[in-house]
């Protein structure tokens, strides 16, 4: 037991060495790769194996053929430069489609900002805002008793002034419970589809395969602690790399801590720096018939503001 905690400790801890070349900006529609979960958050995103609520639509989305209750998921965080970005997930079980459905919808948007031209750099009296959104169908199924799979076909615009861009992505993902120590093994890959085109230009989709995998190094009636580990290969950057602890208490309170690797907007030279290192926790409640859950994430971004992430949870 000692010896599965320290290794999952120094997977968390050690930094991890990547090679190849970033083409940083070479992919559009960037408000895809934001995380829509506070818990994630905590455990630095690498969730894809442990997900087990609404914003499975975004991680993985075979996870939610595990699922038979609804569940909702609202999240709201609050970036620097007064940008917002808002969440909002649903899931149901379908029998007679023999698996579950999702509804899924995100937005990135600005507060009104002021129209500058070559001739009023400072603005001419008008505003504008800009959003971009996108609204998702999921199905999932399992096709055995370990293995599930689900897709997710999204539609998706970016609007700027009068300017539009819109078109459609999909995600397709992979979902295998071993059944030892809930020991699972998932793979997903995100937005792939068509190129967007913004006036004349084209450009693709941010696209990005995953693979992550989670399991209980505790278990128990009181107490259970999660490990989870997560490698990101995108179209955009170089690969990324995250690792996440998640402790329970009487299945009612959570404590988390995450870590992520060569992520954009710090130098991840040391295993030990604060930069990259993300916090969380959550508490859960059965209320009549109701189970609400309410989770907080808090992310260090380096050179950047911190930014705080508050998600609601629901499950009837």
């Amino acid at each position: 037991m000692r010896l599965i905690t320290v290794v999952a400790l120094a997977v968390l801890l050690l930094p991890t060495l990547a090679f190849g070349q970033a083409k940083v900006g070479t992919a559009g529609a960037q408000f895809l790769e934001v995380g829509v979960s506070a818990r994630a958050m905590g455990l630095g995103e690498a969730v894809i194996a442990s997900i087990d609520d609404a914003s499975a639509l975004y991680y993985n989305p075979a996870a939610i053929a595990e699922f038979d209750r609804y569940k909702a998921m609202f999240t709201h965080i609050q970036y620097p430069a007064e940008i917002n970005y808002e969440f909002a997930g649903l899931t149901m079980p379908v029998d007679y489609l023999m698996g579950n459905i999702g509804l899924s919808f995100y937005m990135l948007s600005t507060d009104d900002m002021p129209v500058t031209t070559y001739k009023h750099p400072t603005g001419n009296g008008q505003t504008f805002q800009a959003k971009d959104y996108a609204f998702g169908l999921t199905y999932a199924s399992a096709l055995t008793q370990h293995f599930s799979i689900g897709f997710t076909v999204k539609y998706l615009a970016e609007l700027y002034h009068t300017y539009k861009a819109d078109g459609w992505g999909a995600d397709v993902g992979t979902y295998y419970n071993t059944g030892f120590r809930n020991l699972k093994i998932c793979m997903i890959l995100k937005n792939f589809g068509p190129d967007l085109k913004f006036i004349e230009e084209e450009y693709p989709l941010p696209i990005d395969f995953k693979f992550g995998t989670a399991i209980d190094l505790i278990q128990g009636p009181a107490h259970r602690i999660i490990f989870s580990a997560e490698l990101s290969h995108p179209n955009d950057n170089l690969e990324k790399y995250a690792a996440g602890l998640e402790y329970w208490f009487n299945d009612l309170v959570a404590l988390r801590i995450g870590k992520k690797y060569n992520q954009d907007y710090y130098d991840d030279l040391s295993a030990f720096s604060s930069e990259g290192m993300t916090f969380g926790g959550g508490l859960k409640s059965d209320i009549s018939n109701f189970t609400v859950l309410v989770d907080y994430g808090y992310q260090d971004f380096g050179y950047l503001d911190e930014t705080h992430r508050f998600s609601l949870g629901l499950e009837f």
